[in-house]
């Protein structure tokens, strides 16, 4: 018989069977040639289908010399054979198939260091009922055997460890009492190691409210000259104002003492003539004007001056006199994005793109030096040509907001994404970073219990994204 042979059963739906089936299965016919061999029996024994279908050598699969298989007893109807000799005891019949038999044994043959095999064979009828051949499947029980030898030698075994056990135990109840002894000891020291750790730990605390500040001072100290340069901006020409301002004045001075001589002798012609010729030439009237302006200009120049410096002073607080406050994030950034100006404008362009989002607690302080690292990060990321910063802020839901930082910068190289974080990690030049400023943000978003996320692409630019609860807990913001 062969595969397509429908008087076995049809070759089609017998192929699509043995295919998909997950267990090793080959079929043979009365000649004992083999008509099926899946694919599973390919894995499991190293013979493929080709090898072996319209042949009668499946017996190589399992023996080094010629011998039947249990399917090829079926055919033969030499059961007896197998019981007695072939598989010694091992054969009996299937509980589940009638006519079917199983057996476990271990094939040497199989593999490098051979396999336990549970196979079954069932013969195989044609509709009347006629026996057209067999099949045959295996399964894989080496683990299973490997495992229940095991299981015998740790019985085996536990006695004798039973036996050593009791006498240790024996020796451990003496030492018992010293270990009691010893422990006490060792509770004691504990407690005073408990004690320098907690002390430990306060310190720890206050370095780290140090450091923070330090780095404050840090990127304080690196804009310095920056906000020195845009005060002395508005300065400049708030001197060169008043400069102009007191020559028009002396000009109406001389204006105002000319009339105060000509006030008896007004009446005179050439007098009157002289005075008119002398408003004309100083332009009475746009001194008025002007010096209103002036003073306009002054005065909006000394506004810059003082919110500069406020904004300076606002950034530099201590942390330790932050409190949990309900702050808007925009105005934040705005005050940061004021004192950082001088160290990004000739670096890049700064794009806000502010959506709305709700008030949120927290120490406005300690946010706007995380946005003032981003922001300097990003301007120092830029190479020659001229960069764009882009600012947003977004709702996600009623409960949290988020800010991103974006640049046109570089980017950052794989390798270095997973330690930016880092304390003291930076690629920067030595003496040209510290390492702290990406530490001390993460530090800062996890005290708010938020989270700040990365993107960079190398040569495109690196996306940084923070996103704050609106509501603190009680136990975080007391």
């Amino acid at each position: 018989m062969r595969p397509d042979d429908d008087t076995i059963f049809p070759g089609a739906a017998l192929s699509a069977f043995f295919d998909g089936h997950p267990v090793a299965t080959f079929a043979i016919d009365t000649d004992h040639v083999v008509t099926h061999w899946n694919s599973a029996c390919e894995q499991l024994l190293g013979y493929s289908a080709a090898a072996m279908v319209g042949t009668r050598e499946h017996w190589k699969a399992f023996y080094r010399r010629p011998r039947a298989c249990l399917a090829d007893l079926l055919v033969a109807g030499d059961i007896a054979l197998g019981q007695q000799g072939l598989y010694q005891g091992k054969l009996k019949p299937s509980s589940v198939i009638p006519g079917a038999y199983e057996a476990e044994d271990f094939f040497p043959n199989i593999g490098a260091s051979g396999h336990w095999l549970h196979f079954t064979a069932a013969p195989l009828r044609d509709r009347q009922g006629r026996l057209v051949g067999a099949i045959e499947t295996l399964r894989d029980v080496t683990e299973r055997r490997n495992a229940e030898s095991a299981l015998r030698r740790a019985h085996d075994n536990l006695e004798n460890l039973v036996a050593r056990r009791t006498a240790q135990l024996a020796e451990m109840n003496e030492r018992l009492a010293d270990d009691i002894a010893q422990r006490e000891i060792a509770d004691m020291a504990l407690r005073e190691r408990n004690l320098a750790l907690t002390e430990l730990n306060d310190k720890l605390t206050l370095a780290q409210q140090k450091l923070l500040q330090s780095e404050k001072l840090a990127s304080i100290g690196q804009l310095a000259a920056g906000v020195a340069h845009e005060i002395n901006n508005p300065i400049g020409y708030v001197f060169s104002n008043f400069g102009a301002l007191e020559g028009y004045l002396a000009d109406l001075f001389t204006v105002l003492d000319a009339y105060e001589e000509a006030e008896a002798d007004i009446a005179m012609p050439a007098v009157a003539q002289r005075l008119r010729a002398l408003r004309e030439q100083i332009d009475l009237a746009f001194l008025r004007t002007d010096i209103g302006q002036l003073m306009g200009e002054s005065k909006e120049g000394i506004v810059r001056v003082r919110r500069i410096v406020q904004d300076l002073k606002d950034f530099s607080r201590t942390d330790a006199l932050q409190q949990w406050v309900w702050a808007d994030l925009r105005q934040g950034i705005d005050t940061t994005l004021n004192i950082v100006n001088n160290e990004v404008k000739y670096k890049a362009d700064v794009i806000k793109q502010y959506g709305d989002i709700p008030d949120i607690e927290c120490q406005p302080s300690e946010l706007n030096q995380v946005i003032l690292n981003l922001v300097v990060n990003a301007a120092h990321a830029m190479g020659e040509a001229r960069g764009r910063i882009t600012l947003r802020t977004g709702c996600e839901n009623d409960s949290e907001v988020w800010i991103e930082v974006e640049d046109t910068g570089g980017g950052i190289a794989p390798e270095h994404l997973s330690r930016i974080f880092d304390p003291f990690f930076t690629t920067k030049a030595v003496g040209q970073g510290t390492g702290l400023g990406l530490s001390l943000a993460y530090t800062t978003v996890q005290k708010h219990h938020g989270r700040i996320e990365v993107r960079s692409v190398v040569g495109s630019g690196t996306t940084f994204r923070i996103t704050l609860p609106v509501r603190q807990a009680p136990l975080a913001a007391p």
